[in-house]
C-alpha cells in the first residue's frame, strides 16, 4: 500500500493555485510574519513566486522544475521560497510585476519570478523584499539565451555570499524605481544590463 504523497506548508491554504503546489518538494511558505522571519534567521534571499489557477506557464514551470527534486534541492537549501497567489494578493502582484518590468526590459507576465533581499539585510530595522533579479518564466534547461532556472538560483546566491554589498545596491536602487513607478511621479526607470547583469555573474 503506497502511503499519500508528502506536503509541504501549503497544505493548509485556501487559494487553488497555492493547493496545487503542496505536494511539491520545494519546501513552500506562504506568504506571512513566519515565512520572513524564517529569512532573516537563515540570512538567505526569498525566492517569491507568483501565479494564479489558470495560468498555463504556471503549470509548466511547475512540471519542470518545482516537482523535481534536484532544483527542489536547489531552492531548499539557498532560499526561504514563498508562493503566492496573485488573485488573493493583487497589492503585492502589482509591486513585484512593476520589478519584474524594470528588469525584464518592459516585460512581464506569470509565472513572475523574484528573488528578494531578507529582513535584515542592512541592519535590524531592514524591512528587505527589495528585488535582487525579477523575471517570469524560467525553464529548467538554458537555451536560446535564457538561463536555466537552477544555474540561476545558483547564481543568485553566489553573489548573495561573495558580493553582497553590490546585490544590496542594486536592490535598493532597484526598490527605489519600483516605488517611484507607483508612485506615478515619474516615467519608468529601466536597469540597466550591466546592473542586472550583476545577479548573473
Amino acid at each position: 500500500m503506497s502511503s499519500a504523497p508528502a506536503q509541504n506548508r501549503l497544505a493548509g491554504a485556501t487559494s487553488p493555485y497555492l493547493l496545487q503546489h503542496q505536494h511539491n518538494p520545494v519546501d513552500w511558505w506562504p506568504w506571512g510574519d513566519e515565512a520572513l522571519a524564517e529569512a532573516r534567521r537563515r540570512d538567505v534571499p526569498i525566492f517569491l513566486s507568483v501565479g494564479y489557477s489558470t495560468c498555463y506557464w504556471c503549470h509548466v514551470m511547475e512540471r519542470e522544475s518545482f516537482e523535481d527534486e534536484g532544483v527542489a534541492e536547489v531552492l531548499n537549501k539557498r532560499f526561504v521560497n514563498i508562493k503566492l497567489d496573485r488573485e488573493e494578493r493583487p497589492d503585492l502582484d502589482a509591486i513585484y510585476m512593476n520589478a519584474v518590468q524594470l528588469f525584464q526590459d518592459g516585460h512581464g507576465g506569470w509565472p513572475m519570478s523574484v528573488w528578494l533581499t531578507p529582513p535584515g539585510a542592512r541592519s535590524e530595522r531592514d524591512p528587505g523584499l527589495e528585488p535582487i533579479f525579477a523575471g517570469t518564466y524560467f525553464p529548467k534547461e538554458g537555451g536560446m539565451g535564457r538561463p536555466s532556472f537552477p544555474e540561476l538560483s545558483r547564481q543568485i546566491y553566489a553573489a548573495w555570499e561573495t558580493r553582497r554589498d553590490e546585490v544590496l545596491d542594486q536592490a535598493g536602487r532597484a526598490a527605489a524605481a519600483v516605488r517611484d513607478n507607483l508612485r506615478g511621479e515619474f516615467e519608468p526607470v529601466r536597469i540597466d544590463a550591466g546592473t542586472a547583469g550583476l545577479a548573473l555573474q
